[in-house]
């Protein structure tokens, strides 16, 4: 799955609109880099939102790919939202204390 009004791998990517990114499938170690690299070739959303409700597997390295996409927003002054944030991902944001940047 990469192709890139979407940017989707083999196990997972961003489906991208002009208004919102939906992730679909997986975001392991195995494949954030490339997740997050494919990305920066997108606009961010005009709205801001990435919709997390196709996440089926996550590690710690989705909350990485988040925090870089947040970073990458804030240096071009977007406001990011994260939807539909798994209750493993959220988790994981309250272990490294990170949550409040993911409220929305």
């Amino acid at each position: 799955m990469i192709q890139c009004a979407s940017c989707v791998g083999p196990e997972g990517g961003f489906i991208a609109t002009k208004e919102r990114w939906t992730f679909v499938g997986k975001l392991t170690f195995s494949d954030a880099a490339l997740v997050f690299e494919a990305s920066r070739a997108l606009a961010l959303p005009a709205t801001g939102i990435i919709d997390l409700a196709g996440l089926e597997q996550a590690d710690s390295s989705a909350l990485a790919v988040m925090l870089a996409l947040s970073r990458r927003a804030a240096a071009e002054g977007v406001k990011l939202a994260f939807t539909s944030i798994p209750p493993g991902v959220h988790s994981l944001a309250h272990v490294y204390g990170v949550e409040e940047m993911f409220a929305g």
